[in-house]
């Protein structure tokens, strides 16, 4: 059976994101109280307290859960998502404060912690994987069907091929 094409080009553009490196000299942006940010440091959007999960990176988390079958460790979050242990961490935190996740111990290793993402969590996935492909197919409208294929598979090929590090 023939997969849709934008599920496939939404699945590399993912895959792309979750590989960007990021910048070792990135400053801190810094809480400015008149700003609104909710104290966390970071735009509103991206703040737990304000009712969404938009961070890229915490998106990345539940997205990496899902392509796990749902179950990974802290350090498999920090090498799927592309950011240190402590960061990881904080992230599984935010994602048990709303909800999304639980942590849960690992059956082979005591000194181990599961993440495993709650209904509310893989339902928040499934909508914003449903908005990707649905900007993806609105990018496609004037692509062949052949062309949206063609596409999908050498997107899909760069995707793959793009180094981790």
């Amino acid at each position: 059976m023939a997969t849709d094409p934008a599920d496939d080009i939404a699945a590399a553009l993912a895959r792309l994101r979750g590989r960007r490196p990021r910048p070792p000299f990135a400053p801190e942006i810094p809480h400015h109280p008149h700003r609104g940010h909710g104290g966390h440091g970071g735009p509103p959007w991206a703040d737990p307290a304000h009712g969404r999960f938009g961070g890229p990176a915490r998106l990345r988390m539940l997205d990496a859960l899902v392509a796990a079958s749902g179950v990974l460790s802290v350090s498999g979050i920090a090498e799927a998502v592309g950011v240190d242990q402590p960061r990881a961490s904080r992230l599984v935190q935010q994602a048990v404060q709303l909800g999304l996740v639980v942590r849960e111990p690992d059956p082979d290793d005591a000194r181990r912690t599961r993440v495993r993402l709650t209904p509310e969590g893989e339902g928040l996935v499934s909508g914003v994987r449903g908005r990707r492909r649905d900007v993806v197919r609105s990018a496609l409208e004037s692509f062949s069907a052949e062309e949206s294929r063609e596409f999908a598979r050498l997107l899909g090929k760069f995707a793959d091929a793009w180094p981790r590090d």
